[in-house]
């Protein structure tokens, strides 16, 4: 691709043939969705070679919460991280940098996602999609922080079942696999809250119900945690059930001042069918 082509892909929107009827071809939309791949594309590869600079204090940040486990070891376990094969470091700055690259553009290939999804949606679709994207982003990351904060007890537990006799080779490409394993649990668990609340607007699930099945969903809760965090100790389900927990109680109040809001606007909704209305 040229220069002035790389350019024209990076300006404007893309022009589109509309039909009479208002709708986008098909062509169109293959065209538009091949135009946000190359975009995505692009800015990863520039992402991914700046990150290649700044190897040294992405590694130090992901290296920290190994650091701090082995410090906590007991005296009779020793650990030491590995990479192995010729072409194992090379693969590591890749899988790194690649890892930072994502990150710290997804607020980029987000956008590109929702720019394309946005067209197809109606009105009061787009309102509360804002809303709820604006919200999904930082819980992500909340989780995600989280995730990071008990990655240190985690792996202390898990590494002081090591004999005394014997020393805990960590291959670091199998390490960044369980980090980022981790991350993703717990960013994408704590997300489910926000899923409650759509399902809420699109009339599938109501506050009551929830209320209802609240022991239910605390039971399942700390079952999905047990089962999701991938060091499996009880520090880390904790960490992960407890915050669940509470979202989940917060998606509760929300949906009851909704379904509130709905009946107020409109008395007939939550009437079952062998009901008499109140009007």
């Amino acid at each position: 691709m040229s220069i002035s082509g790389v350019a024209a892909l990076f300006s404007g929107k893309p022009k589109h043939a509309i039909g009479s009827d208002g709708r986008m071809a098909i062509s169109d939309h293959l065209r538009e969705l091949r135009a946000r791949i190359l975009k995505v594309t692009v800015m990863l590869l520039i992402a991914l070679t700046v990150a290649l600079f700044y190897f040294d204090e992405i590694f130090t940040l992901i290296e920290g919460p190994y650091l701090d486990a082995q410090k906590a070891l007991p005296d009779d376990v020793s650990s030491q991280a590995t990479v192995q094969g010729a072409g194992g470091p090379l693969m590591l700055h890749l899988k790194l940098c690649g890892l930072a690259a994502v990150v710290v553009t997804s607020p980029y290939w987000l956008y590109q996602i929702w720019a394309f999804i946005l067209p197809g949606l109606h009105a009061h679709e787009r309102k509360w999609s804002r809303v709820f994207g604006a919200i999904a982003g930082p819980l992500f990351l909340l989780g995600a922080w989280i995730g990071y904060l008990t990655l240190p007890k985690g792996l202390e537990i898990l590494i002081s079942f090591t004999p005394g006799n014997l020393t805990n080779l960590i291959e670091f490409g199998d390490y960044l696999t369980f980090l980022t394993r981790t991350l993703l649990v717990f960013g994408i668990a704590f997300e489910i809250p926000v899923f409650v609340v759509l399902l809420n607007l699109a009339g599938v699930l109501t506050g009551k119900a929830i209320g209802d099945h609240r022991p239910w969903v605390v039971i399942g809760t700390f079952l999905f945690a047990a089962i999701a965090t991938p060091s499996t100790d009880p520090f880390s389900m904790l960490f992960l059930a407890v915050p669940m927990v509470v979202l989940f109680a917060i998606s509760e109040v929300i949906c009851r001042l909704l379904d509130r809001r709905r009946k107020k606007a409109d008395p007939t909704t939550g009437v079952a069918d062998d009901e008499l209305s109140p009007l």
